[in-house]
């Protein structure tokens, strides 16, 4: 069953890491915002702010006990594109695929490569210890550890991802917005149940997103793709004019 399992978990992660190197982001890692100029450091591990992050952490221990908020944060932990979108098609209102929604697939893609970029400064400058590793114990997520004990714990990419994806697909479906939005917090939320981030990580990670979508909007290519994953959603959701309706399906003849 582990070897299944682990089998399982390298297949999905080869997926993830497919769909992000075929990304084409909207700006370098060079032109985001660099965190270090603006973004708080880590709490000092001797004041009142790592305080609320110790009890964080056995916050997220003891929601562990709560089987189905356990499960949805053991899924969380598989990062990638492929994760994001089997957890956000639900509360976002349509299934998303590069099939059937290629243009949203294309938007989601490469914004959140982008905005994902922010986070690998501060990440290698600060080198935050993970709390699984400062407590010496094991994660819900064991096959990420060792991966994770090489990589900084500040800011969460995995929050940040959630986060951008929450922004980006509520921008697409406004009405659902709260519904998305209740989802990417209740991602960042599963890496501290998870026990792979503390608290300070994962809410500097949502800032960090807010940070970064906002310079996706400079972009007009962005802005561009932006407009064709909303004409599609309507298209999809059966809200576009027949003259919407034309020009989709006259664009999309020729791809």
């Amino acid at each position: 069953m582990k070897k299944l399992l682990m089998i399982a978990v390298l297949l999905t992660t080869a997926v993830c890491a497919q769909a992000q190197s075929e990304a084409e982001p909207y700006f370098t890692t060079k032109q985001m915002p660099d965190m270090l100029k603006w973004c708080p450091a880590p709490p000092d591990t001797t004041g009142p702010h790592f305080a609320y992050d110790i009890m964080q952490y056995f916050w997220g221990k003891q929601m562990r006990n709560c089987k189905e908020r356990a499960d949805i944060a053991i899924r969380d932990a598989v990062y990638g594109l492929d994760c994001i979108i089997r957890e956000f098609s639900e509360p976002f209102g349509l299934q998303i695929s590069m099939e059937e929604t290629p243009e949203i697939y294309k938007v989601l893609r490469d914004g959140t490569a982008t905005c994902d970029s922010i986070c690998t400064v501060p990440k290698r400058y600060y080198m935050r210890k993970r709390p699984f590793m400062r407590f010496n114990e094991a994660t819900l997520y064991p096959a990420d550890e060792p991966a994770l004990r090489k990589n900084g714990s500040y800011p969460s990419g995995h929050t940040l991802l959630g986060w951008s994806s929450a922004l980006l697909l509520s921008e697409i479906n406004p009405d659902r917005a709260d519904t998305i939005l209740a989802r990417g917090l209740m991602y960042g939320e599963s890496r501290v149940i998870v026990g792979a981030h503390w608290q300070s990580d994962v809410d500097a990670a949502r800032l960090a997103a807010s940070a970064a979508y906002a310079r996706l909007h400079t972009s007009e290519r962005f802005l561009s793709q932006m407009r064709l994953a909303r004409q599609e959603f309507r298209v999809k959701m059966g809200l576009a004019t027949p003259a919407e309706i034309k020009v989709y399906k006259k664009a999309h003849a020729k791809k």
